[in-house]
């Protein structure tokens, strides 16, 4: 069902409370999570985004009883990814002349995902517009990379409203939509884990995209993002959240992410904890198995961290499967300004440290020359190393 968003704006999307993975399997959602459309009511009417694939037909149904599809005098499709368009392909049987109006390389991801339809693509870039009746127009500013070369955002002048696509959002199920109506600490902890996992990646680009969105001078009282909550209470907040996180961002904070096998690996690992809150008892200190926790709850630790270390013992010459697979994933994220230290244990070989280090250099890190490599079982001898690791890593 519609729901006002401000003026002649309702929100028409799908609150899917059921979802807990996206990505395929490769982003967690423990808090469901919204596909966020928009039906503008102007003298002209505007559809704005759809929703994923699977609930395309309840969405045209559910359009169908808000307006007469043959009203509609335009689409906008801010981003070609299936959970923003996958509605297309049911919404252009019943209106297939009807404008889309995207980038250039949305027009490619559309037509790569559902094929070549014959659909009525309208092309604009960065600063292009359409008036809609009422004094009101659609200024339109390209978000490339922000996550996908074809993104972009929609500024609707008089409401002052931005729908700013994959930016600004979270996954995150509110049903009464709007950010003051929201649990405040899972709202700021879901909007921090979308930009960790999905977003950082592209903070160089990001941090210049702001500056051009000001440079725009565009009037925002209201940002209306694909997935979550509307920032309609302080919308800016969150652009100010956005140029902390996109600039190296960290916390007083270390992160120690490690698997093991017989727990000798597991056990340095806690010795790290403890020295580290030994030595500076303010330090949050976060420890995790990466094998048995959440890798995206983990990698949001991570970016709040100034430091991490990451342990694994020796196997086949190489280091644990979790482990691999999770620095491959650490490498992805590009994170910016932090250290890092290795440590494991072994039984005959002994490569995983020398591994680790390779790899978090790969990742970005500052990695330290400080480790702590255990042969069979840490000892006593093996514990004495850690002191000075940690010293290392607290040290600026």
């Amino acid at each position: 069902m519609r729901k006002s968003v401000k003026g002649d704006v309702s929100w028409i999307g799908y609150m899917d409370w059921e979802l807990n993975r996206f990505h395929g399997d490769d982003y967690s959602i423990l808090n469901g999570s919204s596909q966020n459309a928009y039906l503008i009511e102007e003298e002209k009417t505007v559809l704005v985004d759809t929703v994923w694939t699977p609930h395309r037909f309840d969405f045209v149904e559910n359009l169908k009883k808000e307006t007469d599809l043959k009203k509609i005098d335009f689409i906008v499709a801010n981003h070609g990814e299936c959970d923003h368009s996958g509605s297309l392909t049911a919404l252009m049987e019943e209106i297939p002349g009807t404008p889309i109006y995207c980038t250039a390389n949305a027009v490619k991801s559309i037509e790569g995902q559902y094929g070549k339809r014959g659909w009525n693509f309208r092309v604009v870039k960065t600063g292009d517009s359409v008036d809609i009746g009422n004094g009101k127009k659609l200024i339109f500013v390209e978000m490339r990379m922000l996550h996908w070369p074809d993104s972009m955002a929609t500024f609707l002048t008089g409401d002052n409203i931005l729908f700013s696509m994959d930016a600004f959002g979270q996954h995150y199920a509110v049903e009464e939509l709007f950010n003051d109506k929201a649990n405040q600490c899972v709202l700021n902890r879901e909007a921090m884990k979308y930009f960790a996992n999905i977003l950082n990646p592209f903070a160089p680009i990001l941090r210049k995209k702001l500056e051009e969105l000001s440079g725009l001078n565009l009037p925002i009282e209201m940002i209306a993002p694909a997935h979550g909550a509307i920032w309609r209470e302080n919308p800016l907040q969150i652009v100010e959240k956005y140029a902390a996180w996109a600039d190296a961002y960290q916390e007083n904070q270390v992160t120690i992410a490690y698997d093991t096998m017989w727990e000798g690996t597991a056990k340095i690992a806690h010795k790290i904890a403890d020295e580290v809150h030994l030595q500076s008892p303010d330090t949050v200190v976060k420890v995790f198995n990466i094998a048995k926790s959440d890798k995206n709850e983990v990698m949001t630790e991570v970016f709040k961290s100034k430091a991490i270390a990451v342990g694994s013992p020796t196997v086949s010459n190489s280091v644990l499967s979790s482990v691999a697979g999770w620095m491959e994933f650490l490498r992805q994220l590009k994170f910016k300004n932090k250290k890092a230290a290795a440590f494991g244990c072994y039984g005959w070989s002994g490569e995983s440290v020398r591994i680790l280090q390779e790899k978090l250099k790969e990742a970005g890190f500052a990695v330290i020359e400080e480790n702590v490599r255990s042969q069979w079982n840490p000892e006593e001898a093996d514990f004495a190393q850690i002191p000075a690791l940690v010293r290392n890593l607290l040290a600026d």
